[in-house]
C-alpha cells in the first residue's frame, strides 16, 4: 500500500527560504523577548561592578553617583599603608608557583593514566573523582600537623604545597582525557623515528596538549590566588598574607573604609580578568577538546 505524502501548508511555502534551507528555532520569537532579559541580565551583572568602581574613584565622604572628581588616593592608601603592595606580590607567587606545580604533577600523572594500563587504575581514578568532594576546611587539621612537622607553617611553601594537593585530582582527570586525545599512533611513529618516550612526548604530544595546559593552568593560578582559607590558617605574618587576606583585614577593622576596601577588591580581581581575556580562546579551546573523551 502507497501512502501519499500531504503537500505542504501553503503557508509554510509562501514563507521566505533562510540561507542553507533551515529555519532558526529563534525567527518566530520576537526580538523584545530575546533583548529585554538580556538588558535585565547586563544590568543586573554591571552596577554591582559601577558601584565598587564609584567608591575606589571618588573622593572619600563624596555621595555623588558619578565619579567626578576623579581620584586615586585610595588605591595608594591601600597599596602603600594597608600593605596591599606585598600581599599582591605574595599573591603572585603563590598563584604561579600553583600553577607550575599542579601543570607539571597532573602532566606526568595524566600521562600514566592516558597511556598505561595497572592494577586498580579504575579505583584510583574513582578516588580522584570522589576527592572533589572532600571541602578543603577538613584537610585543614592534617596538613596543619604536616606543616608543623615540617617546620613549614607562616611559609609561602606550605600555601603553595596546599594549593597544589587540592588542585591535583581533578587536573591530572582532564589532562588525561587531554592526551587521550592525541592519536597513540603519532608517538609509535616518533619512537620508529629513534626518538624515546619523553622525547617523542615532548616533541609529539606536548604541542598538542597546549590548550589543555593553559586551561588546567589557569583555573590553578585562579583558583590559588582567589583561595582564603589556606593563607589565613598557614600564615602568621601579616608580611606574608595574600590579596583575601588582606581584603578580609580591611574588613575586620573597627571603621570599614569603602573607598579602601573597594580600592582593594580592584585590585585583586584585575590580574584575574585580565589572565581570562588573554586565555579566553585557548580556555574554550582545551575545555572543548576534553570533554571528548575521558
Amino acid at each position: 500500500m502507497i501512502t501519499e505524502i500531504a503537500p505542504a501548508p501553503e503557508r509554510a511555502a509562501a514563507e521566505p527560504a533562510r540561507p542553507g534551507g533551515k529555519r532558526r528555532a529563534w525567527d518566530e520569537v520576537p526580538r523584545w523577548q530575546i533583548y529585554v532579559p538580556l538588558t535585565v541580565y547586563l544590568l543586573f551583572t554591571l552596577i554591582p561592578f559601577y558601584w565598587i568602581l564609584l567608591f575606589a574613584l571618588r573622593p572619600a565622604g563624596s555621595t555623588s553617583l558619578v565619579p567626578w572628581p576623579m581620584t586615586f588616593e585610595h588605591f595608594e592608601k591601600v597599596w602603600t599603608e594597608r600593605s596591599f603592595g606585598t600581599y599582591f606580590t605574595n599573591s603572585v607567587y603563590v598563584g604561579l608557583a600553583t600553577l607550575v606545580l599542579t601543570t607539571v604533577i597532573a602532566l606526568a600523572g595524566g600521562y600514566a593514566l592516558a597511556r598505561f594500563d595497572f592494577r586498580l587504575k579504575r579505583g584510583f581514578m574513582l578516588a580522584l573523582l570522589c576527592s572533589q568532594f572532600v571541602p578543603g576546611a577538613l584537610l585543614l587539621v592534617p596538613l596543619f600537623q604536616i606543616f608543623a612537622n615540617l617546620r613549614m607553617i607562616n611559609s609561602l611553601g606550605s600555601v603553595v604545597i596546599a594549593e597544589t594537593v587540592f588542585q591535583l585530582p581533578l587536573s591530572m582527570i582532564l589532562i588525561s582525557g587531554f592526551i587521550r586525545n592525541v592519536p597513540y599512533s603519532l608517538e609509535e611513529a616518533a619512537w620508529v623515528d629513534g626518538c624515546n618516550r619523553l622525547t617523542g612526548f615532548r616533541i609529539v604530544v606536548l604541542p598538542l596538549l597546549r590548550p589543555g595546559l593553559i586551561a588546567v593552568g589557569s583555573f590553578a593560578f585562579v583558583h590559588a590566588w582567589n583561595h582564603f582559607l589556606f593563607a589565613l590558617m598557614f600564615l602568621s605574618d601579616q608580611g606574608k598574607q595574600t590579596i583575601p587576606v588582606g581584603l578580609n583585614i580591611l574588613m575586620s577593622s573597627d571603621s570599614v573604609d569603602l573607598g579602601a576596601l573597594a580600592a582593594g577588591g580592584i585590585i585583586a580581581a584585575v590580574p584575574v580578568v585580565i589572565v581570562f581575556a588573554f586565555i579566553q580562546k585557548w580556555l574554550i579551546t582545551g575545555f572543548s577538546a576534553g570533554a571528548v573523551k575521558g
